[in-house]
């Protein structure tokens, strides 16, 4: 695990702002920085878009008693470091005119920043090497990386290091945390409305009469447009070129970013991602084309060894069910990883399954764990 060191100098960030700190990823950042004792090392600021100058939440360490401005640019700019969890138009909004006037570190939950040259995609138990790199060479503005593709690189994070995966797909199926916390309240109230429904009858009715009432039933589709509960939506963000979803299309991108790979060396990256019912946990089917034919007990090692939070599942029923689905782990750093064999097209194509915290690896961890990094550095 990185531990502080805690340097006084001039190149130490002694204050920290964080703002969107009420967001979903917001307050889960606000969790983990406190269960690790992070806000013990810098002196902390607050902001609110909509209500500066009231209370300020507290904090383990010290912090400010009233809320900053976070549209106040002089304000923002007494910060050696920036977290914000605010989304991608307050990011277009603000930062450019920060920039002007300031040369801190900014630390971004967003997409907006992610596949700019000036900006590192942080998942440092994958690409410590080039974060370290980017910070001596003086890059100041740090993103966290699509869900899927940091959940994804955490679980298969050994067979990239040894540089064994010429292509691969990925079929994800995606949490309702990954559209925001109204789209995941929504989806609790659509499983409400289907219940409802059927309660009453369901010990006098047929199963198929228990469907029909539930497809029957009027949802509340304010956020996402569509019923999800008991259903999917095999469509996330809008569309690109060549048939994607920008979705789709950050698993390339954004996979060879984080890898340090130029055009000359990458990995193609692509698949379908698709919406499910479940609260907060993505899980992945991947298909990996190797560049040789690898042992399994080889390959389960490369993976188990590759970081600590990684888990191998047997490829057994009664370990998958148990270990590899979101209710397995929701709420934990755990990534699991399960259901590896060789697939029919031969031995050098690879089948893998793999589940992860969407709001933890896939969003809050990687921001906490570069401030730790920016602190030792």
């Amino acid at each position: 695990k990185l531990q502080f060191l805690y340097f006084i100098g001039s190149n130490m960030p002694k204050t920290l702002g964080i703002i969107g700190w009420r967001g979903m990823v917001g307050s889960v950042l606000m969790g983990r920085m406190e269960e690790e004792g992070d806000f013990k090392f810098v002196k902390t600021r607050f902001y609110s878009t909509s209500n500066a100058g009231g209370k300020a939440p507290k904090c383990s360490g010290e912090s400010d008693a009233v809320l900053g401005n976070a549209k106040d640019v002089d304000d923002l700019k007494q910060c050696d470091v920036i977290i914000s969890c605010q989304g991608g138009d307050y990011t277009k909004e603000i930062l450019p005119n920060l920039r002007a006037v300031w040369d801190g570190y900014w630390i971004d939950a967003a997409s907006t920043k992610r596949m700019d040259s000036d900006t590192v995609i942080c998942l440092d138990p994958v690409n410590r090497d080039v974060m370290i790199n980017a910070i001596k060479n003086g890059t100041k503005t740090f993103a966290g990386g699509n869900c899927t593709v940091s959940l994804m690189l955490m679980a298969l994070g050994g067979l990239f290091k040894a540089g064994l995966v010429e292509w691969m797909t990925s079929m994800s199926y995606q949490a309702a945390s990954g559209s925001g916390q109204g789209h995941m309240k929504e989806l609790v109230t659509q499983m409400g409305e289907l219940h409802d429904t059927v309660k009453d009858t369901m010990d006098t009715s047929t199963a198929v009469e228990v469907e029909e009432g539930v497809r029957e039933t009027p949802l509340t589709t304010a956020a996402w447009g569509h019923p999800l509960a008991g259903s999917l939506l095999p469509w996330i963000d809008k569309g690109v070129e060549a048939g994607q979803t920008r979705e789709e299309w950050k698993g390339d991108v954004e996979t060879n970013k984080i890898l340090g790979l130029t055009e000359e060396n990458k990995v193609i990256v692509d698949g379908l991602c698709v919406r499910v019912g479940v609260l907060r946990c993505h899980s992945q089917a991947f298909m990996i084309k190797l560049k040789k034919d690898v042992p399994i007990s080889e390959i389960e090692f490369k993976l188990a060894t590759h970081n600590e939070w990684v888990s191998v599942i047997p490829n057994t029923k009664e370990a998958t069910l148990a270990d590899l689905t979101p209710a397995a782990i929701s709420g934990s750093l755990r990534i699991h990883v399960g259901r590896i064999h060789k697939m029919k097209q031969g031995g050098e194509y690879l089948a893998a399954f793999s589940v992860g915290d969407q709001l933890l690896w896939g969003a809050a961890e990687p921001l906490r764990r570069t401030l730790k990094i920016l602190l030792e550095h």
